[in-house]
């Protein structure tokens, strides 16, 4: 099955698109622009949820639900907000259709909304609506809200997972007395997403702020954790803000503080999305398919019989089902795939293709020896282990193999991340390697504009560990007392 697939040397892209369809993650709908998230790449994005949900919750956060339709005059209140989305929101103007005189469907004229709906592109203004109502004093606060839903945002160039009109994500909206409990907030959510990304998805992440251009659209501040995928360029893989006062003046929400004084509430944002899927793609993935981190595997081991007749089956199933008994009595999820319709050679390069993390092959010789034929999908290798052992071993196997996915992707960042002190080193290395550079800058929006202008690189942010350093800007040649993050993006 992975023949069908481009090789990502030679066009990563049509890599990453054949994967995705071949694989039976998703595939594109009839309506442009937006997705169909099949079973197994839902069940993916299921595992993803499921730890971040966790996170969330064991840090005090609660699920809540608002609605997908939010009235214009909301949106417009926040106008750093209404600017940075105003190009990519769908208007909802009717909410009703007819039958014209031919039998064709129309929309009916007569049933214009009185104001039009905007939906959801992101929730804050459509929450701090509610919020008003809900806080009048300090003992109202803080709120701690995550909410999990689809957005849409019209983009006109999409691809599956990275950039799609209607997208999944989960959303956090917060509400604090103070500016510091609201600064905390941020970063303890950036902290979260970086954990995440690294102990669950096997990625590592950069965290740091974003330039002020790159911020999002009424926020004060935007920090951000960056992954680098195998072709070079960077993916945004998750996003905090530090929102201030800016909603709660919009609203008008106040509250009175412990001393009396009515002032404003301090707020925050951050949310991660189906963008995930495709960074888990693009960050391990190879020629003969997905490698998905045991983690997040919804099938972390498969068992294949090779066997000729029904009375080979028979045995190897016994067999096969301790095995199977044992697994998921340690909390391992497996499936016993005895179909008859396909030959094991068909199996073991759908499972290859799927990426899940580790194979048991059990054939006649193996009944005789006791024992079963183990493959790890991260390294291709295989090993002939005692069936009484399997149990134990799969279980420090699956340890090993998250682990060396981690370790594998680190050593990438590592061998593609540069220093770079001249603005011709900095062009041929983003022609020649890509990859993550940390360079000077000016620290003007100016030269960050005629840098993404003359090369499509853009500040991915200013990292936090970054020290300060006394250099030169690599465009301007001015002062510069820190390095940023520059890399083409996703």
């Amino acid at each position: 099955m992975a023949k069908f697939l481009t090789n990502k040397d030679e066009n990563y892209a049509q890599w990453y698109n054949d994967l995705v369809i071949k694989a039976d993650l998703a595939e594109n709908s009839a309506v442009r622009g937006c997705m169909v998230i099949k079973p197994y790449g839902y069940a993916i994005w299921e595992k993803i949820q499921a730890e971040l949900d966790r996170l969330f919750k064991a840090t005090g956060h609660v699920n809540a639900y608002f609605p997908l339709f939010i009235p214009k005059s909301f949106f417009s209140k926040e106008a750093a907000h209404v600017k940075g989305f105003a190009k990519e929101c769908a208007v909802v103007t009717h909410y009703r259709l007819k039958l014209d005189e031919s039998g064709g469907i129309v929309v009916d004229e007569t049933a214009k909304l009185d104001e039009e709906l905007i939906i959801r592109p992101t929730s804050e203004t459509i929450i701090w609506h509610s919020y008003k109502n809900w806080i009048q004093s300090y003992r109202d606060l803080p709120i701690l809200i995550n909410q999990w839903a689809n957005v849409v945002r019209w983009e006109m160039r999409t691809r599956l997972f990275l950039r799609t009109a209607e997208f999944l994500w989960q959303e956090g909206h917060t509400a604090h007395a103070t500016r510091e409990e609201a600064v905390e907030e941020t970063d303890k959510i950036i902290n979260l997403y970086a954990g995440f990304a690294e102990n669950s998805m096997a990625i590592p992440v950069i965290k740091g702020y974003k330039s002020e251009n790159e911020r999002f659209a009424g926020a004060l501040d935007t920090y951000a954790i960056e992954a680098i995928m195998q072709d070079g360029k960077a993916l945004q893989a998750g996003t905090s803000h530090f929102l201030g006062q800016n909603f709660a003046k919009a609203f008008d929400v106040q509250f009175t503080d412990k001393n009396g004084k009515l002032d404003y509430v301090w707020a925050t944002s951050w949310g991660v999305s189906t963008r995930l899927m495709g960074a888990l793609i693009m960050a391990h993935a190879d020629n003969h398919g997905l490698v998905i981190p045991p983690k997040l595997a919804p099938l972390q081991v498969v068992i294949i019989p090779i066997y000729k007749g029904d009375g080979q089956l028979e045995g190897l199933t016994v067999v096969a089902e301790k095995i199977k008994a044992g697994l998921e009595a340690k909390g391992i999820t497996v499936k016993y795939d005895n179909r008859d319709t396909h030959k094991p050679g068909f199996k073991f390069a759908e499972y290859e293709l799927k990426g899940i993390p580790v194979r048991i092959a059990i054939g006649p010789r193996d009944l005789e020896n006791k024992t079963a034929e183990v493959a790890r999908r991260d390294t291709l290798t295989k090993e002939t282990i005692p069936v009484d052992s399997v149990t134990e071993y799969i279980q420090r196997l699956l340890i090993d193999i998250q682990d060396n996915i981690l370790k594998k992707a680190i050593i990438f960042k590592e061998e593609n991340t540069f220093y770079i002190d001249s603005w011709d080193e900095f062009i041929k290395t983003l022609d020649d390697k890509g990859g993550f550079i940390l360079a000077h800058w000016d620290g003007t929006a100016e030269t960050e504009m005629k840098i993404k202008e003359e090369t499509k690189a853009t500040i991915r942010c200013i990292p936090f560990d970054s020290p300060e350093e006394e250099g030169k800007c690599i465009y301007s040649g001015k002062p510069s007392k820190k390095r940023v993050l520059f890399a083409r993006s996703y």
